[in-house]
């Protein structure tokens, strides 16, 4: 999973095809949890191109998009949010696939 580096770049690939925002920071324990499925999340969704948002880093962007609690995943699609898993809950791979899942049928 690839890290947003600047606020141009997030500009820039919302533009593209079938972007998957996952935000998460360092002190997040549920976002460790789920670290370990992620490789075979974006395997099993190779028509996704996702990227990882430190949610510290990012706080500004969290706050315009409406992302107050993590790990969360917001998708985008030409420009335009397409669909968002917010929430501050744990998320299992069943759910985050469940989520993606749903992108296809939008």
């Amino acid at each position: 999973m690839q890290n947003l580096k600047s606020m141009e770049e997030y500009k820039q690939i919302i533009q593209g095809e079938n972007i998957i925002l996952m935000f998460s920071a360092n002190w997040c324990g549920d976002c460790r949890v789920i670290e370990p499925i992620l490789p075979d999340l974006e395997k099993e969704n190779n028509k996704y191109t996702f990227y990882h948002v430190d949610r510290d880093e990012y706080i500004d962007l969290c706050s315009e998009l409406n992302v107050f609690g993590i790990p969360s995943f917001v998708a985008f699609n030409d420009g335009k949010e397409v669909g968002r898993f917010v929430s501050r809950d744990r998320k299992t791979q069943e759910e985050i696939q469940d989520f993606i899942n749903s992108l296809t049928n939008k």
